[in-house]
């Protein structure tokens, strides 16, 4: 299991899905060097600079957190059940109403669509909040979902931190 980063003050709780066997082994989210989530982060303007995933400490410095809807640990998303997605969504919407952010951003829109029973959901903000909380829904950052490149993921995460009304970091 991977501890979930949280801090006093979250405007933003980023959620993957599940992590993957690198994160597991490091105890860092998104650790897989082909994953895009740090340099989205950074190119849409949540951190001034590239962090690594060993720097995930330093988020709620700026107003971040990250969490995952399920916490077991796997090669694929793909490999979780159903049932594993949907006791998941119930546990973050506890988290998100305890922690209460300004914004949820679910990293990835088919879990989404499993996890809250939202199988018409699309990328951007939904029209239902989660634990009382706005939610995005993203493009999964993996390196295996082709269908989405960096600028897209970055471009969508910018959308969400102009919609909150939070300025670049970016210099």
């Amino acid at each position: 299991m991977i501890d979930d980063v949280l801090g006093p003050s979250v405007e933003v709780l980023f959620c993957g899905i599940n992590p993957g066997l690198m994160s597991e082994a490091t105890g860092h989210h998104f650790a897989r060097p082909g994953n895009r989530f740090w340099p989205a982060l950074h190119l849409s303007g949540f951190t001034p600079r590239l962090l690594a995933p060993a720097e995930q400490h330093l988020l709620p410095s700026y107003g971040l957190g990250i969490t995952n809807v399920v916490a077991r640990p796997s090669a694929k998303a793909s490999e979780l059940t159903r049932e594993e997605l949907i006791e998941g969504g119930a546990r973050l919407a506890g988290l998100v109403a305890s922690v209460r952010p300004r914004a949820l951003a679910v990293l990835g829109i088919s879990a989404y669509r499993t996890a809250f029973a939202r199988p018409k959901a699309r990328i951007g903000l939904q029209p239902e909040p989660v634990g009382g909380v706005p939610v995005w829904a993203l493009p999964n950052p993996s390196g295996l979902n082709a269908h989405w490149n960096l600028a897209g993921i970055a471009a969508e995460l910018r959308l969400l931190r102009e919609h909150i009304g939070r300025p670049s970091r970016n210099s």
